[in-house]
């Protein structure tokens, strides 16, 4: 699992802002990561991803079974996309 620096800038072409915070697991094919986005005016979003090689890929993430434990301990680590994804889960 390579370290990214936070915070780091994202752009979309609907606004742009900061990765704040970042949950990910290393597993043998790649790296499964949550992250926490805060766009410029404030608003908050989830981006779930996958990382190989050290880059971000370009697929729907997947998890399997196995991982999720881990990458549930990585993302109580950071406070604010714990608490997003408490939402989602109730």
């Amino acid at each position: 699992m390579s370290a990214r620096p936070l915070p780091r800038k994202f752009e979309f072409h609907w606004g742009k802002g900061l990765v704040t915070e970042e949950a990910s697991v290393a597993t043998k094919y790649h790296e499964p990561t949550v992250q926490l986005l805060v766009y410029d005016s404030g608003e908050k979003a989830i981006r779930f991803c996958g990382y190989e090689h050290g880059k971000m890929a370009r697929y729907p993430l997947l998890v399997s079974e196995e991982h999720l434990e881990s990458l549930g301990r990585e993302v109580r680590k950071n406070r604010g996309l714990h608490k997003l994804l408490r939402k989602l889960v109730g």
